[in-house]
């Protein structure tokens, strides 16, 4: 029961478009206090942030039709842009990968840009099962240090400004003219 408690919570939480606490820190929590198997633990934290990021980003991706031709053309521009460039292509791959970054934003912008969710989705998967083990891990060699640190990062200041900054640029997303910059671009 705790482990479909777990994935409904995670799931949940990585439907949010910003402010959700970091799954990491659920699962550290999780593991601190309900004592779950770490590897069922780290697959099934990876497993219900990808799901809900995915159905995030198709949300995003519904919600595109809802704009102006304007914005739509947009959008379309830089999604031309960033596949036109290969090296932007892998640059794209590897954020999904290792991305510092809060995944809600990129998961918005890849559905408003109508980029390849499934081969997105797959590399955020993949990269959270690397960073999920190791925090999972560190968690479990460092039970009664992390308390304090993972109560800090769920109201951290800095944590919360740096979301609504990146709320904000996916905001604007729809409102800048990529054509000038794709005019510029040299195709490759």
């Amino acid at each position: 029961m705790q482990y479909l408690a777990l994935f409904a919570i995670v799931f949940g939480i990585n439907l949010l478009p910003a402010f959700g606490p970091p799954t990491w820190a659920v699962l550290v929590f999780t593991r601190l206090h309900w004592h779950l198997n770490p590897v069922a633990l780290v697959l099934l934290g990876a497993l219900a942030a990808m799901s809900g990021r995915y159905l995030l980003a198709r949300g995003a991706r519904h919600f595109k039709g809802r704009l102006s031709g304007r914005m739509r053309n947009n959008l379309e521009d830089a999604q031309i842009l960033i596949e036109r460039k290969r090296v932007g292509a892998i640059a794209l791959f590897g954020l999904f990968v290792v991305s510092p970054l809060p995944s809600a934003q990129l998961f918005l912008a890849a559905g408003l840009l109508d980029l390849p969710l499934g081969l997105l989705t797959l590399a955020f998967f993949l990269g959270r099962l690397v960073s999920y083990s190791i925090y999972v891990t560190v968690a479990t060699l460092a039970e009664k240090q992390l308390g304090s640190v993972v109560g800090q990062v769920f109201g951290s200041p800095w944590s919360i400004a740096f979301q609504v900054a990146l709320l904000v640029a996916v905001c604007f997303l729809p409102f800048i003219n990529w054509r000038r910059f794709l005019d510029r671009s040299p195709k490759t």
